[in-house]
C-alpha cells in the first residue's frame, strides 16, 4: 500500500463518519468496514463487486458461522432473517449493521432458551436400548421446524456425547477386568451412566459460559470474516486479540503442540503438523484429524466443539514437558485419546538432511521438510543452501540419481524455491507471480551453473503445497525429473497481512486499536502458464496411499480462487527422460504385486467409505459394536511398512565423518534412517531412477 491508498482512505473516511473522527462505538464499526473494504478492493487480487450476489454469498456464510450445528435457531428465525439475504451490499456501503443487530439480539435469546434444555434433559437417566440415530453434520441437519423440534435435537445429542463417555468408562472396566487390575473400582451401569452425564453436564456448563463471555467485538469479527471470505478462504480479519495470537504464531517462540489448526463448521481441524514438532514425533495426530476435546494431564477434558479456534488452542498450548491428552475423531471415524508432551520445536529436525541409500544402485535421498529462509536477516538458514551442500555431500558418494521429498512440505521461502529450481537447470524462469492488475512478474534461474545433473525424482503428495508445487511444477514443465507420488494440495495464492492501525490518520486516534486483514494480492502461475491453484501438481507416476480417495486440498475449501492461465513464460524443455510411458508402466506392474502398497490402497478405500459418516447410532450395544468395528479394522492397516530386504541406508561420507555427539540426535538419525527402510515410496523411487533413460 502507497501515500496515494492512504490518501483516498482519509477521504473516505471523512465521508464515513461526517468529517469528524469516531467517538462511538457505532462509528467505529462504521470505520472497521470502510477501511475493511477498501483494503479489500484496493489490495486484493480479485476485488469483488458490492452487489446482491455478493450479499447472498455473505448471508450464507454468515447464518452458518452463527449456528454452525443448528443447536439454537429455528425455521422461523431464519424466515426473519431471510429479508437481509440480499440487504448485506447495501447495509455495507451505508454504514449500517441492522442484520447484525438483529442476528445478536435472536441468537442471545435462544442460547438463553439452550441453557434450561440441557439441565433438563440431563437431569434425567437415557434409555439406551432404543433404537435412534443422532446426525452431527450441520449441512445435512435442517433448521428445526420449531422450539419442540430443537429440544428433540438437543436430546440426541446430549445422549451421543453420554454415550461417548459412558462407552470409555465401560472400556476401562473391561480392560481392568482382562488385566486382573483391582486397582479400578468395579461400577454398575447405573453409577456409570450417572457419571457419564455429569461430565457432559460439567462440559456444557463449560461451554455456555464461554457463550456467555462473547462479547458485541467478538460476534462482529464474525460477521466480518462472513463478508470478506467470499473473497476467497485465505482472505480473512483478525481483530486485535486474534491478531496478537497470529503474531505470536509467526513468532516461532510458543511452545506446544506443533500442530496448525482451523475452525470448520465448528469443529477444530488438523491442517497441518510443523516438522520436529510435539506432534511431529509423537506420530499418531494427522492432518484431517478432528479435536473434540482437551484434556490437561489428570483433569477431566474440556469439549471444545463450537468453541472458537482462539480459546482451543489456549488450551492446547502449554509449558514445555507438560502433557496435554486430545479426544481426537479419525477420517475413519473412530474416537481415540492421543497423549502429547508439549515441547517446542527442534529446528534440527526442520532443515534438510540426507542419506545415502544402497539396493544395488547408490542413490541419493534428501528431505526438506520446509522452505525456510532467514527472513530477518540475522544469519539464519536457506533452504536452497543447505539442499545444494546436501548435493554436494551426495556427489561426494559418487550417487547415481538422486531423490528430493517434498512430501508434507506445506511451503515457506518462494526465492528458496527458485534458487532450487536453479540448481538443476542451466538457467530461466521457475515461476509467474501476477497480481490483480498488470503483466506477470517471472522469477528465474540467472545462475547458469548446475549443481546436479542427473537423474532426478520429486516426491509429492497431498499435503505439498505453495513453494513445493513450484518447485514440482517447474522441474515437470522443464522434463527435468519425474514427479513421484499424489497430486499436491493446490494452494497457488500469496498473501499479505495488513495493520489497519497504520492506515488511520492521527485524529483517528481513538478509533484504534481496528486490526489487520491478511489478503490474496497474487498467483503463482507455471512457466508452461497453467497456475497451480486448485488443480496443483499432478505427478508423472501416482503411487496410493490413505488419502488417494479423499476430497483434499485447496478445492474443498468456501469460494477458492478459481483455477485460469496465462501465457508461457519463455523456457527451454530439456526433454530429458525418453521413456516415461515406459516407466509408468513398469511401476504400476511393481505396485500392483506390493503388499505394503496393496493395503494403502485399502485403507484408502476404506477411508473414504468411513469419512462422510456423520449420523451415529445412539443405542449402547449397536453404538460399541460400531466403535469395536472400526478399531478392530484400522488395527489392521498399523505399521503397514516393514523393513525392505537389500535397502542399504547410511549418512554421507561427510556426515560421517561430522557425527554429533549429542545422544539425542544420534538417536534421531538411526530412527529417521530407519523410518526410510520401511518406506515404499522412497523404494519405488529408487526403481524409477533405475529405469531412466
Amino acid at each position: 500500500m502507497n501515500k496515494i491508498f492512504k490518501h483516498c482512505l482519509i477521504a473516505i473516511l471523512f465521508i464515513a463518519c461526517s468529517s469528524s473522527a469516531p467517538t462511538t462505538d457505532e462509528e467505529k464499526d462504521k470505520v472497521l468496514m470502510s477501511i475493511m473494504l477498501h483494503s479489500l478492493n484496493s489490495g486484493h487480487f480479485h476485488p469483488k463487486e458490492i452487489n446482491n450476489d455478493f450479499s447472498k454469498k455473505a448471508f450464507d456464510l454468515y447464518l452458518k458461522s452463527l449456528d454452525v450445528n443448528k443447536k439454537f435457531l429455528v425455521q422461523s428465525d431464519i424466515e426473519k432473517f431471510k429479508k437481509f439475504e440480499t440487504e448485506i451490499d447495501n447495509e455495507i456501503n451505508a454504514g449500517t449493521f441492522q442484520f447484525f443487530d438483529l442476528s445478536m439480539q435472536v441468537l442471545d435469546e435462544r442460547v438463553k432458551e439452550a441453557e434450561s434444555y440441557y439441565k433438563e434433559i440431563l437431569s434425567k437417566p437415557f434409555n439406551f436400548s432404543i433404537q435412534e440415530l443422532v446426525e452431527l453434520d450441520g449441512d445435512k441437519l435442517p433448521f428445526a421446524k420449531d422450539k419442540n423440534d430443537l429440544k428433540e435435537n438437543w436430546r440426541k445429542y446430549l445422549k451421543y456425547q453420554t454415550l461417548i463417555r459412558l462407552d470409555e468408562l465401560m472400556d476401562v472396566q473391561e480392560k481392568a477386568r482382562e488385566k486382573k487390575d483391582t486397582v479400578i473400582k468395579v461400577k454398575t451401569f447405573a453409577v456409570m451412566e450417572q457419571e457419564a452425564r455429569e461430565k457432559v453436564l460439567k462440559s456444557q456448563n463449560d461451554w455456555f459460559h464461554r457463550l456467555k463471555q462473547l462479547d458485541k467485538n467478538d460476534r462482529l469479527s464474525q460477521y466480518i470474516n462472513s463478508i470478506v471470505s467470499t473473497y476467497d478462504p485465505h482472505t480473512n480479519y483478525f481483530p486485535p486479540k486474534e491478531k496478537e495470537n497470529f503474531d505470536i504464531a509467526l513468532s516461532g517462540q510458543l511452545e506446544g503442540i506443533g500442530a496448525t489448526l482451523q475452525e470448520k463448521d465448528g469443529y477444530i481441524k488438523v491442517l497441518n503438523i510443523v516438522p520436529g514438532s510435539a506432534s511431529w514425533k509423537q506420530g499418531q495426530l494427522k492432518v484431517g484429524d478432528v479435536i473434540l476435546k482437551v484434556g490437561q494431564a489428570g483433569q477431566e477434558p474440556v469439549d471444545i466443539v463450537d468453541m472458537r479456534i482462539d480459546d482451543a488452542v489456549k488450551l492446547i498450548r502449554g509449558k514445555k514437558g507438560s502433557e496435554v491428552r486430545l479426544t481426537v475423531k479419525k477420517i475413519d471415524a473412530s474416537i481415540v485419546i492421543i497423549p502429547i508432551i508439549r515441547d517446542i520445536v527442534v529446528l534440527e529436525e526442520t532443515y534438510a538432511k540426507s542419506a545415502v541409500l544402497d539396493n544395488g544402485k547408490k542413490v541419493g535421498y534428501i528431505k526438506l521438510p520446509q522452505f525456510y529462509a532467514d527472513f530477518n536477516g540475522k544469519g539464519g538458514r536457506s533452504s536452497a543452501e543447505d539442499v545444494r551442500k546436501e548435493i554436494a555431500k551426495l556427489q561426494e558418494d559418487n550417487v547415481q540419481g538422486l531423490i528430493l521429498d517434498l512430501r508434507n512440505n506445506g511451503g515457506g521461502s518462494l526465492q528458496d524455491a527458485v534458487t532450487m529450481g536453479g540448481l538443476f537447470i542451466n538457467r530461466g524462469p521457475i515461476v509467474q507471480i501476477k497480481s490483480g492488475r498488470g503483466a506477470p512478474n517471472v522469477l528465474e534461474d540467472i545462475d547458469p551453473a548446475v549443481q546436479y545433473n542427473g537423474p532426478l525424482v520429486i516426491l509429492v503428495n497431498e499435503f505439498s503445497a505453495s513453494a513445493s508445487e513450484i518447485l514440482a511444477a517447474a522441474i515437470q514443465d522443464y522434463k527435468r525429473g519425474v514427479i513421484v507420488g499424489s497430486n499436491t494440495f493446490g494452494k497457488g495464492t500469496v498473501q499479505r497481512l495488513i495493520d489497519l492501525d497504520e492506515y488511520l490518520p492521527e485524529n483517528f486516534e481513538k478509533a484504534k486499536p481496528l486490526g489487520a486483514v491478511k489478503l490474496t494480492t497474487q498467483k503463482f502461475y507455471r512457466v508452461n502458464g497453467g497456475a497451480t491453484q486448485l488443480k496443483g501438481v499432478a505427478p508423472d507416476v501416482t503411487l496410493p496411499d490413505s488419502y488417494t480417495y479423499l476430497e483434499m486440498g485447496e478445492k474443498e475449501l468456501e469460494y477458492p480462487m478459481p483455477w485460469d492461465e496465462i501465457s508461457a513464460a519463455k523456457y527451454q524443455s530439456s526433454d530429458r527422460i525418453k521413456n516415461i510411458e515406459e516407466i509408468k508402466k513398469n511401476s504400476k506392474l511393481r505396485i500392483a504385486s506390493n503388499s505394503a502398497f496393496q493395503l494403502e490402497d485399502e485403507n484408502g478405500k476404506r477411508l473414504k467409505a468411513q469419512s462422510g459418516k456423520s449420523s451415529f447410532q445412539l443405542n449402547l450395544e449397536k453404538f460399541r459394536e460400531e466403535q469395536h468395528k472400526i478399531q478392530k479394522e484400522a488395527k489392521k492397516f498399523e505399521n503397514v511398512f516393514k523393513e525392505i530386504p537389500g535397502l542399504n541406508v547410511q549418512s554421507t561420507i561427510s556426515d560421517a565423518k561430522n557425527m554429533p555427539k549429542d545422544t539425542a540426535q544420534v538417536e534421531s538419525l538411526k530412527a529417521w534412517q530407519k523410518n526410510i527402510k520401511k518406506d515404499p515410496y522412497i523404494f519405488e523411487s529408487m526403481a524409477i531412477l533405475k529405469e531412466m533413460k
